[in-house]
């Protein structure tokens, strides 16, 4: 038996850590309350091939397709296969998905050529998954550390060993473990409009990288189309498209048709970009979501979470279109892993959006992120099963290897007329939305690079243990810079990653940009590759 420490409670912390609890001591560790994650949060559905006229090969392409080129095709073959076993497992587990009859409601979403998305309570497929599984584990003996923060990996040379973490109880401690399982979710904090919770601050990836782990497809940020244009950025599910509404900018016209053959219905990068040149064309002002030709009752029926929002804030989205606006989703890169969850460092697994697995590749398929959560936990506990040791994966990356340099001051670049601003975190959101967002150039991300490389040295590592702020705010920068530097690195438009200054897709860039830190990059590492902005770079 070993012990296993799973950190994050959203559908892959807690499909992990209930089938870790079969064979292992488990310790679960959750930011917040139990259940409070972006799994909470997805208002749309699951996709899996859940229907006799369906088939998995559809699936698959649909789900390559999205990735534009970036997906690695065993791990999506994986997800699609795996699939269907872990839904009637969440089934299993007490998930009611909606009915049609006898038969599941059939959804469908963009870029998905079969309604093969399955939902339950309308738009709360999300709250119903952790409810569930939220019980489910309730019935298990497992620890769970609620209020509690992980603030950096144990690495026991060069095996992870366990986790400093901080608690609002307990103050700093540290868990031995067998095996660690990051499911700590993604980054939608770097953004000042996300749809993600304020617990998305990527800590679980900060602190791989930290420890030596590679981060994978870090440049890969989506962009949902349609949040409310309102404080909170309240998420409008890309499922209310599906059903029939539209988009319309001021003058009432639909100009998604003229961006796409799918119009709404493209894939979000295209949708995203889309209203986000509308809005510009229109002084900034955001499009509407005309959804009134559904009609109050198939509104309210579909869509009950969203109707009850929008009407308690004044609004009947029946009568009346919405102002909406894209916020940061859901991120493609993460931790690289193998197959079964296991990350370059022994000891360590990643599953759920803190994982880069390679299903997604530059673009994620709608609906597929709960299903990856749900397929590749489940894998990884069967890794550790099969073999308890620590052992590092080998995901298969190929590209570029970008090296960060943790205190990479660079004022001898800065310009006279640079602001010097200090760190903060709207400081820091105002430069990722306005350089590191929906569209960039080399301009925007050389800004943005040198002024986070100024922050890095003003943050004080000791000082991101003595409270969960500072320990977010060290998170967010690393990410920040690696997100920059992977940027500047492919000098391309590649799904979610568009770049002005190289609007086309360049075939020799179709591989995954690996992220390490100086600290832990190959000591043999040649000094003469090629320099991109400051950034070394070297074969993977």
């Amino acid at each position: 038996m070993a012990t296993v420490l799973v950190v994050g409670s959203g559908i892959a912390g807690l499909v992990a850590a209930i089938h870790a609890s079969e064979r292992h001591e488990v310790v679960v560790v959750t930011k917040d309350v139990l259940g409070q994650s972006n799994t909470r949060y997805a208002q749309g559905g699951i996709a899996g091939v859940m229907f006799d006229d369906d088939r998995v090969e559809d699936h698959v392409r649909d789900t390559l397709l999205a990735g534009a080129g970036l997906c690695d095709e065993e791990a999506v073959r994986v997800l699609c296969t795996e699939g269907p076993e872990r839904i009637r497992e969440l089934i299993a587990f007490g998930v009611a998905f909606d009915r049609d009859g006898d038969a599941f409601a059939k959804g469908l979403e963009a870029a998905h050529s079969y309604p093969r998305v399955l939902h339950a309570g309308g738009d709360a497929t999300g709250a119903a998954i952790e409810t569930a599984l939220v019980e489910t584990l309730a019935a298990r003996r497992v620890t769970v550390l609620e209020h509690t923060v992980l603030v950096d990996l144990v690495v026991t040379a060069g095996t992870v060993t366990g986790a400093h973490l901080r608690s609002s109880e307990r103050g700093a401690f540290t868990v031995d473990a067998d095996q660690v399982i990051l499911a700590t979710g993604g980054v939608g904090q770097l953004y000042p409009f996300t749809t993600n919770p304020a617990v998305a601050t990527g800590d679980g990836a900060a602190a791989a990288l930290r420890a030596g782990a590679v981060l994978a497809d870090v440049e890969f940020v989506q962009f949902h189309p349609t949040a409310l244009a309102a404080p909170g950025s309240f998420l409008v599910s890309e499922a209310v498209r599906g059903e029939g509404a539209v988009l319309r900018d001021a003058n009432g016209e639909r100009f998604m048709r003229e961006l796409h053959p799918d119009a709404e219905l493209a894939p979000r990068d295209v949708v995203a970009r889309g209203i986000a040149r509308a809005m510009a064309a229109q002084g900034g002002a955001p499009v509407t979501l005309d959804a009134t030709a559904l009609g109050e009752d198939r509104l309210a029926a579909r869509f009950p979470g969203i109707d009850e929002h929008l009407r308690a804030s004044g609004v009947d989205w029946s009568r009346t279109p919405v102002a909406v606006a894209p916020a940061a989703h859901y991120w493609m890169g993460g931790v690289a892993t193998d197959l079964d969850g296991r990350t370059t460092l022994p000891g360590l697994l990643a599953v759920g959006e803190v994982a880069r697995t390679g299903v997604h590749g530059a673009n994620r398929l709608a609906s597929n992120s709960l299903l990856e959560g749900a397929v590749f936990a489940a894998r990884a506990v069967s890794a550790i099963d099969a073999a308890p040791g620590p052992i590092a994966g080998h995901p298969r990356l190929g590209g570029q290897r970008v090296v960060l340099d943790p205190l990479a001051a660079d004022d001898d670049l800065r310009l006279p007329t640079d602001p010097v601003e200090p760190f903060s975190r709207s400081a820091l959101h105002a430069v990722m939305w306005r350089d590191a967002g929906l569209v960039r150039d080399a301009r925007g991300l050389e800004l943005a690079r040198r002024t986070l490389d100024r922050w890095s040295t003003e943050l004080d590592d000791v000082d991101a243990h003595r409270s969960v702020a500072a320990a977010e705010d060290r998170n967010l920068l690393l990410l920040a810079r690696a997100v920059v530097a992977a940027a500047l690195a492919r000098t391309e438009s590649r799904g979610a990653h568009a770049r002005d200054d190289h609007p086309g897709v360049d075939p020799d860039q179709a591989s995954p940009i690996a992220i390490v830190l100086t600290t832990a990059a190959d000591a043999h590492l040649p000094t003469t590759h090629p320099s991109v902005n400051g950034t070394v770079l070297a074969p993977c």
